[in-house]
């Protein structure tokens, strides 16, 4: 395909975002009668889901403290849903398991998912939760845990074939998808977009809709936005990147499975109790402490992370993730991942230097509540920054396609920049991750 010299949309991003909002205008313009997906285009300056999107874990979970952040959940569990097998998705549920200092969250978390319509359930009290969690892994161990949420949908999705199905879905309406076309600039003329530079040619365009995932930063700054904002009564820098901790590993001799034989559901587990290796002893954490888990992404073995770690405002992202050294995890964090797994699971106790390990990782670049950003920044840029919660919201393309088109989406009133002026940030969970 040749690049157009315009299009009324161009979508800058070949990521979840980027191709669901490309596939969601495609339905919106339709429906509306105003258009067609012949009218979008993608521009993706790598391969699609070559970014964060193609990395990701995977987990697909509501356990969010942000009442906001539970509906565009909601709306992006429904889309896997209507096509689990076309998406890679498998619902096994979600638990967390978490200390006292975070129980009333997830009473407060349950209560909302009860009101929309999620279904989960809350267990209280260490015996209770002990009980709960046998049942599903007889060897778990639950000192302290004073809480299980445990959401009956939810679970996790083969991250490529997700990416690849929105791809599909989108081309069958018309959207015509540009790999290898990289955005070089932003022409604005009197504060609007005029066209897109690219290293194919310009594009002028009606209207510019970018789901730039860890490259949020430098979109902003060929918008000409302020890299800073207010809030609170301070001035924050609009992104802050963390470096993800997450990884594939295996044993020789033992599985995540659970009671039955079965792959288990997603678990998270929160712990404040000091976390020791499973190699010496030693203790790697003395305060807040976490892990994420699943079974690997081959079908065996173990797949999870852990909390990130804050790099600032300055980093190298290129090249982006597993291949790059500087972005995927050592031995340090395989030590901190083995010791939570041996500490919640009998079965992988005295196994610490027995591990196969996949290293992987990223860059996430985080807003300044740790919330999505979306909307429109210019009359007619709008823009989609996840702050890395990014592959389970791929109903985020659904209601943004909807704001655009139909005028306004209330559900994403709460994500817009003008509310960190208005002092107005999401709600913080007693969670060690930024993104609780």
């Amino acid at each position: 395909m040749t690049l157009p010299d315009s299009s009324p949309y161009v979508v800058v991003g070949g990521g979840v975002h980027g191709l669901s909002s490309a596939y969601h205008l495609a339905l919106e313009l339709e429906r509306s009668g105003s258009g067609s997906g012949k009218d979008v285009i993608v521009l993706e300056k790598s391969r699609i889901g070559a970014g964060a999107s193609g990395i990701a874990c995977g987990v697909v979970r509501n356990f969010y403290f942000s009442p906001a952040m539970a509906e565009v959940i909601r709306v992006s569990v429904e889309l896997f849903e209507s096509d689990p097998v076309g998406f890679g998705y498998r619902p096994v549920g979600y638990i967390a398991a978490v200390p006292e200092v975070q129980a009333e969250d997830c009473v407060a978390i349950q209560g909302r998912q009860a009101e929309i319509g999620y279904s989960s359930d809350i267990v209280l009290g260490e015996s209770r939760c002990q009980a709960h969690m046998e049942a599903i892994f007889p060897d778990w161990n639950g000192d302290g845990i004073e809480a299980v949420l445990h959401e009956r949908q939810g679970g996790w999705a083969a991250t490529s074939q997700t990416v690849e199905n929105l791809a599909r879905l989108a081309r069958a309406k018309g959207v015509r998808i540009f790999e290898g076309v990289e955005v070089t600039g932003i022409d604005l003329h009197d504060g609007s977009v005029h066209a897109v530079e690219t290293s194919a040619g310009s594009v002028e365009t009606d209207l510019l809709v970018a789901g730039p995932g860890p490259w949020a930063g430098h979109l902003w700054r060929l918008l000409e936005l302020e890299p800073e904002v207010r809030t609170n009564g301070e001035r924050r820098p609009i992104v802050t990147y963390w470096k993800l901790q997450e990884g594939d590993y295996w044993l020789d001799d033992v599985e995540l499975t659970d009671a039955k034989g079965n792959e288990p559901p997603v678990v998270h587990l929160d712990h404040v109790l000091p976390l020791r290796s499973d190699r010496d002893g030693g203790v790697i954490e003395d305060g807040p402490w976490g892990i994420y888990y699943k079974i690997g992404r081959r079908g065996f073995g173990v797949q999870g992370g852990g909390v990130p770690i804050e790099l600032g405002t300055d980093v190298e992202l290129e090249p982006y993730g597993h291949e790059n050294p500087d972005h995927i995890v050592g031995d340090e964090f395989t030590d901190y991942f083995t010791a939570g797994l041996a500490w919640a699971h009998k079965r992988f106790r005295g196994k610490g230097r027995e591990w196969h390990v996949d290293p992987h990782g990223g860059i996430g670049a985080f807003t300044p509540d740790n919330y999505p950003i979306v909307g429109f920044v210019r009359p007619n840029a709008y823009v989609i920054m996840d702050s890395n919660h990014g592959f389970k919201m791929i109903g985020m393309g659904k209601l943004a396609a909807r704001d655009i088109v139909g005028g306004g989406e209330s559900r994403l009133e709460p994500f817009r920049l003008s509310r960190y002026e208005a002092g107005i940030t999401h709600a913080v969970s007693n969670s060690p991750y930024p993104w609780n």
